[in-house]
């Protein structure tokens, strides 16, 4: 009896063990989480390059924003905050101290960091811009120690002031000099440490902190939003200080532009030339090569500066949660829709049945049927092959286009004029013509071969209905019907030829 319970005490301590190592090491299979420094505004850093007390840079007091995705590209409007006190960051002091020659062995591990070389620190200092962060932002933070810049990743506090390069990427922080890199981790998987002063502050979120990524291409100016009063834009163009700043009306309303069809880089891109963000459903950023397929809100929708445009994908990795969906079967559904405003939950049997709405009344009676015959589609019902995956590039297989719908079933219902023009279609073989056709002759000749088609010149006059004069061989089909009421394909093979001929 005491082995055994010598055993189960162990056996539960050894469980509870288990049970504390794999909460540590992510035992959900995803990637373990990354472990982040606070930076709080206005908090000095332990190791700094810059003394902190130089007035190199001044942080503001800004309430962090929610961002519409982790991943922020350099280039979304209002990414970025300013103020009308220019002077946030003494960017002309930062290069006098670096370019000193008694801190050379700092101004090497400044530029090292930054994967420049010691003597192109002035012309990189001259292509950065000031700015104020408005969202909680990942970064590769570095201090300075023994001599070498040290990297650890940080979270830095909305209203920090900080240098960015050309790709709206974090270069510097402004009031201790340190360089900056970009945040490698999965945004959704850290832990943030709050030590050394850097209390948690008022509003942190860590589902709405963002790591920036570089816009891809350069920027020739910045869009900001003054950090006291939102309603005021500041244009700034890059490598300035303020001093060349421009203002503009954020409450301006601004188009959607069209977007279905564009790659998700090229949609990105046109909603920043508008003033609006690109925004995405899911964990990952969706691939630049990804198809767009719809906007919410729609093309032509009025939004403010800086508001969030949620973009929905074909083969992207976006994992389906904005209208719509992501798979392949909504590019379909949405390439005819979604360009003139449709909202993103276009179906791809909707388009099919508004291009069914949209086809040519039947023909009347007495015309060929063979032109107007449905082709089955090989790709199933409610799918238009016409309808580019890439939106609205080509225009083919649109409603109104004029253009049979492939979607229609061969065997759709005949409309409602064939009863009163030819009688029952559903008139079985054998049976006696209708009272509208001529009686036949008095001694009925024989019944020709069942390969040869009764002769089309034999019928009656045009006011009557198209019938042949000839009495219809036994278990021959009545070809009477009007034009597209019944399938070419329920006649022999010898009266469909003539069919068509006809």
């Amino acid at each position: 009896m005491t082995l055994r319970a010598f055993m189960q005490r162990a056996g539960k301590r050894i469980a509870c063990f288990l049970v504390f190592v794999l909460t540590l090491s992510g035992c959900d299979g995803q990637t373990p989480l990354t472990v982040v420094k606070a930076v709080a505004a206005g908090v000095p850093s332990l190791a700094p390059f810059f003394d902190e007390n130089s007035g190199l840079g001044r942080d503001a007091q800004v309430r962090s924003r929610a961002a519409h995705g982790g991943l922020q590209q350099g280039d979304t409007p209002g990414l970025y905050g300013g103020s009308k006190q220019p002077t946030i960051c003494d960017v002309e002091r930062l290069e006098q101290f670096l370019t000193d020659p008694g801190n050379d062995q700092k101004a090497r591990a400044w530029a090292r960091a930054l994967e420049i070389s010691k003597n192109e620190i002035p012309d990189y200092l001259d292509r950065l811009t000031p700015v104020l962060l408005r969202h909680d932002t990942l970064v590769k933070n570095h201090d300075y120690k023994k001599g070498k810049a040290v990297p650890y990743d940080s979270l830095l506090q909305a209203g920090i002031a900080i240098l960015v390069d050309r790709q709206g990427q974090p270069a510097v922080k402004c009031s201790c000099g340190n360089p900056l890199r970009p945040f490698e981790g999965d945004t959704s998987r850290i832990s943030v440490e709050f030590e050394d002063g850097n209390e948690k502050w008022q509003g942190y979120e860590r589902s709405q902190v963002v790591a920036v990524r570089p816009a891809p291409r350069a920027l020739e100016r910045i869009a900001l939003v003054d950090v006291r009063e939102p309603e005021r834009g500041i244009n700034r163009p890059v490598g300035t200080t303020g001093e060349d700043d421009s203002t503009f009306d954020t409450r301006q309303r601004r188009a959607v532009p069209k977007l279905a069809g564009a790659t998700f880089g090229q949609a990105s891109r046109q909603l920043a030339d508008s003033g609006l963000a690109a925004g995405y459903e899911g964990k990952g950023r969706p691939p630049d090569g990804a198809r767009v397929t719809a906007s919410d809100p729609p093309a032509g929708s009025e939004l403010r500066f800086g508001e969030y445009v949620t973009l929905s994908v074909a083969g992207g990795e976006s994992g389906g949660g904005g209208p719509g969906g992501t798979s392949a079967g909504t590019s379909a559904g949405t390439s005819s829709g979604a360009s003139s405003g449709a909202s993103s939950g276009t179906s791809a049997g909707t388009s099919a049945g508004t291009s069914a709405g949209s086809a040519a009344p039947p023909s009347p009676p007495g015309s060929s049927g063979a032109s107007t015959t449905p082709t089955p589609s090989s790709s199933g019902p409610g799918v238009s092959p016409s309808a580019p995956s890439s939106g609205t590039s080509s225009g083919s297989g649109s409603p109104g286009s004029g253009k049979p719908s492939s979607a229609d079933p061969p065997s759709s219902s005949p409309p409602s004029s064939s009863a009163d023009t030819a009688g029952p279609s559903s008139r079985p073989p054998g049976s006696a013509p209708p009272s509208t056709s001529p009686p036949p002759p008095p001694p009925p000749p024989p019944d020709p071969p069942t390969s040869s088609p009764p002769e089309v010149s034999s019928s009656p006059p045009a006011s009557d209905p198209v019938t042949s004069s000839a009495r219809p061989p036994a278990g021959a089909p009545v070809t009477s019907e009007p034009a597209s009421s019944e399938p070419v394909t329920s006649a022999p093979a010898g009266s469909e030829s003539a069919g068509a001929t006809t």
